[in-house]
């Protein structure tokens, strides 16, 4: 768990920096070329020009620096032996649940709404659904969340060794409606 914890921690914030950092650029330069505007489906710029891309009234990328911070520190804390008390998995849990929820509503947004998509957005993505995947059946099933002995624990206990299926499923739901919504990306992109 600690590893999964900062490796998707450290991703993720690598995501949101690198948005950020396009950011900064664009707005000190504005013919400054955004590294991450691909094509006219994969564009970085045209996403963060939407009210999607501010939805607090700041960047959204500064929620996921600050935010990828709290799985980089547990993830060490517990590599160093740290132990927990169930309230605090219990928030950990929730503000992972939170970023998850955030996450598909942005995804939703960009398909649907926006009609691009952002590459920085994909990786904090493709970050932070095994992180509430991974977090939400270790929680649950090694008994940090819930009683030990207790239903809920044992039945997530036997799931946990399948929590890899739960986060393949996620992406490939995803990626199956962006090849729906957008079936000229591949081509696009050179793959056909």
């Amino acid at each position: 768990m600690a590893l999964t914890l900062i490796i998707t921690g450290g991703i993720g914030w690598w995501g949101a920096m690198a948005l950020i950092i396009e950011r900064v650029r664009s707005l000190m330069n504005p013919d400054y070329e955004i590294a991450c505007d691909v094509n006219p489906l994969l564009s970085c710029g045209d996403v963060m020009l939407s009210p999607q891309a501010s939805l607090l009234g700041f960047p959204n990328p500064l929620l996921g620096v600050a935010g990828f911070v709290a799985p980089l520190a547990v993830g060490v804390a517990l590599l160093a032996g740290a132990r927990f008390d169930r309230w605090f998995w219990g928030m950990f849990v929730a503000g992972i649940t939170g970023a998850f929820a955030f996450v598909l509503w942005l995804f939703t947004q960009s398909v649907f709404v926006i009609g691009v998509l952002c590459p920085y957005c994909l990786v904090v993505w493709a970050a932070v659904i095994p992180m509430f995947w991974a977090t939400l059946m270790w929680t649950l099933g090694s008994g940090a969340l819930m009683p030990r002995g207790s239903a809920v624990q044992r039945g997530v206990a036997r799931l946990m060794p399948f929590g890899w299926v739960f986060v393949v499923a996620t992406y490939a739901a995803i990626a199956l409606t962006i090849l729906a919504v957008f079936p000229t990306l591949p081509a696009s992109l050179g793959w056909l």
